[in-house]
């Protein structure tokens, strides 16, 4: 076997796991990420909503100040009555309460509670949890965050992740090679042995 047909030999299951971890490595490290993001919607959220089942006016539970929701980093609320219409607001879009993705207030009145990525507009992106709320007047409350900050650190990660991967990739190369040409004894020519029959 040549030197090449060795190095390839040996390189490429090395590059193909340094490829699986660092790219598990990159998911892992992002959903975690993505994940923090609920928070602090989730408390907020879920505090809301137990305070409106237990009779407090909805605009009183709402954090104080507007919030452009295509541009704030600030967490806001919103509530939805029983049929889906906007009840009460802090976070805005064009001056409008955004209403959420279609079907998601029907998941939430089976399962109570829903976290979801929510893209209201183009280049809006947002950390929203839902909430479902029983009293004498039922509904939702949806706490959300934007996901700007987020995202630029999750390209972060896949960059990193990128330049790691390749030193990987190099370091186990030039190791292989190395290993290769000093490890590998050099192969010399022999001369078949000379019979004298007597």
């Amino acid at each position: 076997m040549g030197h090449a047909a060795g190095i390839l030999k040996h390189w490429l299951p090395l590059a193909a796991v340094s490829v699986v971890l660092c790219g598990l490595v990159c998911l892992t490290v992002q959903q975690v990420l993505r994940q923090d993001a609920n928070d602090p919607q989730i408390q907020m959220a879920e505090d809301a909503a137990s305070a409106a089942a237990s009779g407090a006016a909805v605009e009183s539970l709402l954090p104080a100040g507007r919030v452009d929701v295509g541009r704030s980093l600030a967490p806001f609320m919103i509530f939805y009555d029983d049929a889906g219409k906007v009840v009460a607001s802090s976070g805005f879009l064009h001056d409008q309460a955004p209403l959420p993705p279609e079907g998601v207030l029907d998941f939430v009145r089976a399962n109570g509670e829903h976290r979801v990525s929510w893209q209201p507009e183009s280049g809006v992106r947002i950390a929203a949890v839902i909430v479902r709320h029983r009293g004498t007047e039922s509904g939702y409350v949806l706490a959300g965050r934007s996901l700007r900050e987020v995202e630029r650190r999750k390209d972060l990660v896949a960059m990193y992740a990128g330049i790691a991967l390749i030193v990987c990739l190099a370091a186990s190369l030039l190791a292989v090679v190395l290993g290769e040409w000093l490890l590998t004894p050099a192969k010399t020519a022999t001369t078949p042995e000379t019979y004298v029959h007597t």
